[in-house]
């Protein structure tokens, strides 16, 4: 899928069949919710990066700080077996396990990509 990027933020795009538009949603913000449309590329880019603009002026406005799309921060969920044997590892390779589930990521994305 092909995104938008506008200002570190990040939009889908999508087609609506219902209304015969594209549409799209900024990627990553969990409290706020920006939609934008458009009948073509043009309009669907214009239409998403003026609604990053008015959320970004509307902050600004309210004296509160815009959300970044995706905060950094990840709740996880594993076995208990398997956090044993990720901190047993970690502590042996004098790592950290947020290190090692980054490093874990990081080439996994990069196998991914070469496929």
């Amino acid at each position: 899928m092909d995104y938008l990027e506008y200002k570190g933020y990040k939009g889908s795009v999508e087609y609506s069949k219902e209304d015969n538009c594209l549409c799209g949603k900024v990627q990553g913000m969990s409290k706020a919710l920006i939609l934008y449309e458009g009948n073509t590329l043009d309009e669907l880019r214009k239409d998403f990066e003026e609604g990053v603009d008015s959320y970004l002026e509307a902050c600004k406005a309210d004296g509160v700080e815009p959300a970044k799309p995706y905060s950094g921060r990840l709740n996880l969920r594993m076995s208990s077996e398997l956090h044993s044997r990720v901190a047993a590892f970690v502590a042996a390779t004098g790592t950290t396990i947020n290190d090692f589930i980054n490093d874990a990521i990081k080439n996994e994305l990069k196998h991914a990509a070469a496929l």
